[in-house]
This record gives C-alpha cells, sequence and structure tokens, in this order.
C-alpha cells in the first residue's frame, strides 16, 4: 500500500526527514512514536502534499503510484487522508455540505455515481454514530465552535464518510479527556480493513490501547530507530525514549 525508500525532506531550509524507510501493507495499523522533534507530523504533511515541505531524496509510492508526483488534491481522491494534529476552523462551510462534496469529489474520480441530498444524508447519520457526534454539530460550519474534543472526533467522522484507502492520523489523541479517547479510538478500530492502511502518529501510547497495532515505530532525528510490536509501545511507557538508547 505505502512504500517510503530513503526519504529525506525539509521544513522550510531546516533538514527533518533523514533517510526514512517505512512499508505500511494493506490491512495493517502501523504506530509512529517518537518525542518532539522526531520528524513525525513532518511525514504526515509530507505524504498529503503540504506546502513548506520539500522532499529533497528519496521516493513514496502508494498503490504502485509515484506520490510525490500528486498534487495534494489528487492523493485525496486517490484515497490518502489526514487527520490534523490540530483542525482548522471553516467558517461558513456547513460540515454536511463540505462532506458531501468531498465524497461526491472521490465518488466521481472512482467512477461511481454521486449521492444526492437524501442519500448522503442518511450516510453520514449513521456515521456520526461511531464518534457520537450530534446533528446539532453537523449543521455548524466545520469545526467552529467545536471543542477540542469534538474536533478531533470530527476528523474521525470524515475518515468513516470519505473511507480512505491510507489514513495518516497526526496526533488524533492529543488534547483528548479519557472518555474522547475511547470514542475515538472504538472510532478507529471500527474502521479498519483488509483494503485500508492506517497510520497512527502519537506521542504515547494510551491511544495503542484502544487501536491495537501491527508494528510500532520508533522515529527519531528523522529516521526509524526501532521497530516492533505493541510491546513496543508499553516498554516506551517505562522507560521513555532515552531509555532505549
Amino acid at each position: 500500500m505505502l512504500e517510503i525508500k530513503n526519504l529525506h525532506a525539509t521544513a522550510g531550509d531546516k533538514p527533518v526527514l533523514k533517510g526514512l524507510t517505512l512499508t505500511v501493507k494493506a490491512g495493517e495499523v502501523s504506530a509512529i512514536m517518537g518525542p518532539n522533534g522526531s520528524g513525525k507530523s513532518t511525514l504526515a504533511h509530507v505524504l498529503s502534499g503540504r506546502d513548506g515541505f520539500k522532499v529533497t531524496e528519496g521516493s513514496v509510492h502508494y498503490k504502485g503510484k509515484d506520490l510525490l508526483a500528486m498534487a495534494p488534491e489528487e492523493r485525496a481522491r486517490e484515497g490518502v487522508f489526514l487527520a490534523f494534529q490540530y483542525p482548522v476552523e471553516i467558517p461558513g462551510v456547513g460540515n454536511t455540505y463540505f462532506l458531501k462534496n468531498a465524497l461526491n469529489a472521490i465518488r466521481k474520480h472512482r467512477g461511481q455515481p454521486e449521492l444526492d441530498a437524501h442519500e448522503f444524508l442518511k450516510l453520514i447519520k449513521e456515521k456520526a454514530k461511531l464518534v457520537q457526534i450530534s446533528e446539532s454539530l453537523l449543521n455548524r460550519p466545520v469545526n467552529e465552535g467545536f471543542s477540542g474534543g469534538e474536533k478531533k472526533r470530527n476528523e474521525i467522522l470524515q475518515m468513516a464518510v470519505l473511507e480512505p484507502t491510507l489514513a495518516i492520523l497526526d496526533e488524533t489523541d492529543s488534547g483528548l479527556d479519557i472518555d474522547a479517547l475511547r470514542i475515538i479510538g472504538r472510532g478507529i478500530t471500527s474502521l479498519r480493513s483488509k483494503d485500508r492502511a492506517i497510520v497512527v502518529i502519537t506521542h504515547f501510547p494510551r491511544i495503542l490501547e484502544h487501536v491495537v497495532p501491527d508494528h510500532v515505530h520508533v522515529l527519531k532525528d528523522g529516521t526509524i530507530a526501532l521497530s516492533g510490536g505493541k510491546e513496543l509501545a508499553l516498554e516506551l511507557e517505562k522507560k521513555g525514549y532515552t531509555g532505549l538508547d
């Protein structure tokens, strides 16, 4: 599904990723952990095609295609999804309207018929139950006036509606209380599929109690320093990142 080889990238003029190599297969959940400044969010931004991040060496292939050659909107239509660490508000754009247009753009790209308003409303109400999003939030502008936890749940709602084949979750667990973490964790787990790869980027292993990963990778100084299973996350909880040097 995702094949990253010797990836080097800068944020502005600063080198951040320094030879990162990673494979994520369809059906897998891979957790990427690491201290602040290790390159976790830079990796997410590079994969999504965000401006300000430049690849200087290496390659990224997604479903056999050159991901780096695609514009950000093309990546999204091809099934790449990024849940933001800090979800933005979009005043004046209704949550339901936004998602309906996004989903229909993807369906059109896939050669599928677009959903009409009635069909989409039925779909979004069903998906909203996964993350306990109220109907009042569906009718608000995107993330406007949402609490931190509501914004993060709205990100997972977007994932549930858009059904990406590669989902990158950039610290979706940050700032969540215990109940919100459980809701989001269950929502993510319910979206696991043999045809979908999920990358969970996090500082802390607590999200991995709810979203059990197939692989855990520790990112330090812009490269994968250590890989293992869920037990690696538990070891990090005990020793911290410096304890693994």
